[in-house]
């Protein structure tokens, strides 16, 4: 039997009700209003855009695409489909691993980098903007603890947040 069987159920406090509505907010409206912005730069998401980054951040600029799929935060079908348009603009290319023959790697091309070293400074702005701005070290420390405690209860061993630099 669950806690919540046997004493009814787990309401959130006051002061948990206002954090998951602040979060939630955050959560549903920070996306969009990126996406937005990206589309009217590039005519991509910010989905694209970080596909194009985390491939950028890689040795060489190409991972397996499991690998870029766990760095996205996306599944494989999903990554397939946003790569497959990115390779149609010229931004990334799929090969086959040179040492493992079953894994598909997705490169950044020359192409994707200028494209996506042309797109950088007004995003980073944009964020900084709308989230870095009114945050002070503090505040930014406390959003990367929490953060990583409720990713950590998401998908536990969600390990690419621990290298340099992500």
């Amino acid at each position: 039997m669950s806690e919540s069987d046997a004493s009814g159920p787990r309401w959130l406090s006051p002061e948990e009700r206002r954090a998951w509505l602040a979060l939630y907010a955050v959560a549903t409206r920070l996306t969009p209003t990126l996406d937005a912005d990206l589309f009217k730069r590039a005519r991509i998401t910010l989905f694209d855009y970080h596909v194009l980054a985390m491939a950028s951040e890689a040795p060489n600029r190409a991972l397996p695409m499991s690998e870029l799929a766990a760095r996205s935060n996306a599944s494989l079908s999903r990554l397939s489909h946003v790569v497959k348009k990115l390779e149609g603009r010229g931004w990334m290319e799929r090969s086959q691993s040179p040492v493992d023959a079953r894994v598909t790697m997705a490169a950044l091309t020359q192409e994707g980098m200028a494209a996506l070293e042309g797109l950088a400074p007004d995003h980073v702005g944009t964020v900084r903007d709308l989230v870095f701005d009114g945050l002070d070290a503090r505040d930014v420390e406390d959003l990367e603890r929490v953060g990583r405690r409720i990713l950590a209860r998401i998908e536990p061993g969600i390990g690419f947040l621990d290298e340099e630099g992500a």
